[in-house]
């Protein structure tokens, strides 16, 4: 059985977090990693710096809205994740009968009823063909004609369901703040070859593990938000077709492991933004938090908070102090001195990347 050393440092290279690995674009970043965490939008950019090369905040918005090489929309789990562009409109059937199975509750809740949620998205759709690209508020007004209260989860939820159906996704920033467009307008429908069924199943799969192995099945199904028969299908899938191979109790793709390189003297200190998905992206930690420090990086409530890791093991967690000038580390233990300019490096590009342009 490989240990957690082993595991660790497989995932954190897949993760461009380890070994020196480094992509030199945010689009590569992306197509790298499949998907970044992103209910925040600065914390998915720093997502994209530390798994990059000198990467700006003004380089991640052009891959958004200029490139529209990537984008951020409603993905796994239901929640908002930055992935490849060309890769959105295969990923969404996939995913969004699940995610609109799983709210029913709350739209019943909320007095979304079926017809209001279609009349809805027939106003969003005519709205942003009309007059977009449009913010929440916007949006918000407008769906207020159809009786929505303006206040309140209505709203959100029918924005929502409009990027779940298809009808939007998110655009460009307009003065710090997001908004939406159409997403056939931003996206246009790509040529090449997309996947269907089980093949868009079993490919979401190889890209997860791509990212994220060694792993199990179970972590593809908690990190997608898909049923565990659904994963354990995929990873049959990949398994007749010699995509996979076993690591111990694990899987990996094939070939995955001998690409590896050795382990390096000086340890390659990163710091991961908060729900960063290399502590979210399995079922549990036990691989790269310490057991004794897993309530500091996880203190409950949902929160998963920046974490200083060393070669993929967690060693601190920080915080941007007041107009983001600074940076402070709260270390587990005494920072080592193989280590420390490592974390001194790290905090100057944090506070590099989070400086607003001139």
């Amino acid at each position: 059985m490989p240990d957690h050393g082993s595991v660790r440092r497989l995932r954190a290279h897949a993760q461009a977090l380890a070994g020196g690995a480094r992509e030199d674009s945010a689009e590569a970043v992306v197509r790298r990693v499949f998907a970044i965490q992103a209910q925040d939008a600065t914390a998915a950019g720093l997502g994209i710096r530390v798994r990059g090369r000198d990467i700006t905040a003004q380089a991640i918005r052009t891959a958004y809205e200029k490139e529209r090489s990537i984008v951020r929309n409603w993905y796994m789990r239901g929640t908002l994740h930055t992935i490849p562009g060309d890769d959105a409109r295969w990923v969404l059937p996939l995913l969004s009968p699940r995610i609109l199975a799983a709210t029913s509750r709350r739209y019943q809740q909320l007095g979304l009823g079926g017809d209001l949620r279609r009349r809805a998205d027939h106003l969003i759709r005519r709205a942003l063909a009309a007059h977009g690209p449009l913010t929440r508020a916007e949006l918000t007004e407008r769906l207020t004609t159809l009786g929505v209260p303006p206040d309140g989860q209505a709203a959100f939820h029918l924005i929502r369901h409009a990027a779940l159906t298809g009808v939007l996704c998110h655009g460009p920033q307009r003065a710090g703040e997001a908004t939406y467009v159409l997403l056939d307008d931003w996206l246009p429908s790509a040529r090449r070859f997309r996947w269907e069924g089980d093949d868009a199943l079993a490919e979401l799969a190889r890209r997860y593990l791509a990212a994220h192995a060694p792993a199990v099945s179970e972590d593809f199904a908690a990190w997608s938000g898909l049923p565990v028969t659904w994963a354990r299908r995929a990873w049959r899938t990949l398994a007749e077709s010699d995509v996979i191979t076993e690591y111990g109790a694990l899987t990996v793709l094939a070939g995955q492991v001998q690409e590896l390189p050795p382990p390096s003297d000086t340890p390659d200190v990163r710091m991961l933004p908060a729900y960063d998905n290399y502590l979210t992206g399995y079922r549990t930690r036990e691989a790269s938090v310490p057991a004794l420090h897993q309530a500091r990086v996880r203190p409950g409530g949902g929160l998963v908070r920046p974490t200083v890791i060393a070669d993929g093991l967690a060693i601190a967690t920080w915080i941007c102090g007041p107009g983001s000038r600074s940076v402070r580390v709260d270390a587990f233990e005494p920072v080592p001195p193989q280590l420390e300019q490592g974390v001194e490096r790290e905090k100057e590009a944090v506070v590099g990347f989070l400086r607003p342009t001139p």
